[in-house]
């Protein structure tokens, strides 16, 4: 048994969890955004401070900008990273609520560790507390109960025993992946008491992927070889799965032309021979078209929101059916999909073998890449440099199109840069060891 504040068993925790990620194993969480104010600075801060070699803390200055900053982070890192964040409460916690409801929407991981008010109410009210007045167990951190997949108030030191392994199975779930919100009252953060050891046992995050249901498959494969105008449409999924090349495969093996979402941006590169661009109302003319004629959509890893269905309208083919693999049962049941619940990755092998030898029409994937090399012109036009005084907002993106890289390193560092930007490093100073290990896990 060992003797800790909660807030030091609570850090203690999350510093002995890793995650495997390209066969090397890193921390799972790369460190905390963290403002420090009343609710947190007596005991988390402390706590935090005690494993800075560990779980490295990176100060902040506005509380829903380092949980949008987490957000980030762990969408570049496909959910196998992730960030924490501790605020005051107050203003402070309620900051980070529009982050919350970003992480929700978009199934991405985030770890919210708002202070609370105190839990024996003694010293209540508290400064910037909220008090509610028929409810005295109410504070603002109730504001994001709607918006996390798991919520708690640690209102005993010997409650994240159970708490803290539920709020990692949420952060790490492919299905219920979202906002985790712990809220921890000021006193119960340094209180107390003799916890196992075997808590604090480092665990490696070994990211599940589910396989189809052999019913679902036969019936998903029958409706794709039945299919004279297929379109796949990749969401966020497909990196989250680890199944860009999956996909791409997939993709060239059958003929199918592959539009994207606006999480799925990239998941197929743009000059691949099945690539037809963004799709929806941000999307372009290619997959547009086609998806007003298609006679079967197969989305991948999307929650088929307004902005990619422009609202439902997109999809005119009275004879269109959809296939939804998804790994969430909840999106892969929308606008009365034929549901093929799995991992993006699993998922596509087993359909690539119940289709053996079956590939689209070749005059659809003819068109498909017709319409795909007259928008990707259009866009070459548009973005191309001019001698104009001001470039157009379309030049710019062209100039950082042709500035890009797929150098991963590179991208590093320019992550790096951001970083220190971020927390307000002078420029031109190396980075200091914390954010590193935040970036690189070493």
């Amino acid at each position: 048994m060992t003797r800790l504040t909660m807030a030091q068993a609570l850090i203690r925790y999350l510093a002995a969890q890793t995650s495997e990620v390209d066969g090397c194993e890193v921390p799972l969480f790369a460190g905390v955004f963290a403002i420090f104010g009343h609710g947190n600075v007596a005991g988390v801060g402390e706590a935090l401070y005690d494993a800075r070699e560990r779980l490295p803390t990176l100060r902040a200055h506005n509380e829903q900008a380092m949980g949008l900053a987490a957000i980030a982070f762990a969408k570049a890192n496909r959910r196998r990273r992730m960030m924490a964040c501790t605020s005051s409460i107050g203003p402070g916690a309620t900051n980070m609520v529009t982050a919350a409801a970003v992480a929700h929407a978009n199934r991405l991981p985030l770890l919210l560790l708002p202070g609370d008010v105190f839990a024996s109410r003694r010293s209540d009210p508290v400064l910037q507390q909220v008090e509610a007045f028929g409810d005295p167990a109410v504070s603002v951190n109730d504001c994001f109960r709607p918006v996390s997949r798991w919520w708690d108030r640690i209102t005993r030191p010997e409650q994240i025993l159970e708490s803290l392994p539920q709020a990692l199975r949420v952060l790490t779930d492919p299905a219920d992946c979202g906002p985790v919100t712990l809220a921890l009252p000021q006193d119960v953060q340094t209180e107390a008491y003799a916890y196992p050891g075997a808590f604090f046992a480092p665990r490696c995050w070994r990211f599940r992927q589910p396989p189809p249901d052999p019913t679902q498959l036969a019936e998903a494969a029958a409706a794709l070889s039945r299919a004279r105008a297929p379109l796949i449409i990749a969401g966020g999924g497909v990196y989250y799965a680890i199944a860009c090349e999956t996909l791409a495969d997939f993709a060239t093996r059958h003929g199918v032309p592959v539009a994207e979402t606006q999480a799925g941006k990239g998941a197929l590169a743009w000059d691949h021979p099945c690539a037809v661009g963004a799709i929806g109302v941000t999307g372009g003319s290619a997959a547009n078209e086609l998806a007003a004629e298609a006679d079967l959509i197969l989305g991948i890893g999307t929650r088929l929101s307004d902005f990619t269905t422009a609202s439902r309208s997109l999809f005119r083919n009275p004879l269109a059916r959809l296939i939804q693999l998804n790994a969430a049962g909840f999106d892969a049941a929308k606008h009365g999909a034929l549901p093929l619940v799995a991992d993006a990755r699993a998922g596509l092998k087993a359909l690539e073998g119940a289709l053996v030898a079956w590939t689209a029409p070749v005059d659809w994937t003819a068109k498909a890449r017709d319409l795909a090399a007259k928008w990707n012109a259009t866009v070459t036009q548009a973005t191309a440099p001019s001698n104009a005084a001001l470039p157009s907002d379309a030049q710019v993106l062209g100039a950082v199109n042709r500035a890009a890289t797929r150098c991963r390193r590179l991208r590093c560092r320019r992550t790096a840069r951001r970083i220190a930007q971020i927390v307000a490093l002078p420029r031109g100073r190396h980075l200091p060891r914390r954010i590193r290990l935040f970036l690189y896990g070493v």
